[in-house]
């Protein structure tokens, strides 16, 4: 097993990419390990589906095109925030 995250989610989405241009051109598919987990129509209902399924472990979340954007999060890069997070940042409601 690849030491890459996300290496087993991205073989599957690029060998699976060209059937899925087909009738999903647009959507966005939500991949974990070597399943496909489903289609939606942005990356919000993606992730939020993802974070309920999986918790803290990671997922694919990515939009279906024919060409590939590049997507720089530099504090994830620079380490300043981590996907594994031991102590996850808690969001308190205003009660608004």
């Amino acid at each position: 097993m690849s030491t890459e995250v996300l290496s087993e989610e991205l073989k599957f989405y690029a060998q699976n990419l060209p059937n899925w241009l087909d009738k999903h051109t647009g959507r966005v598919v939500l991949v974990k390990g070597d399943e496909l987990v489903g289609f939606f129509d942005d990356e919000a209902q993606a992730m939020s589906e993802g974070a309920r399924l999986f918790g803290l472990s990671s997922f694919l979340v990515r939009r279906i095109e024919p060409t590939e954007t590049a997507i720089s999060v530099p504090a994830l890069t620079l380490g300043i925030l981590r996907g594994d997070n031991p102590r996850p940042i808690l969001v308190q409601d205003s009660g608004a």
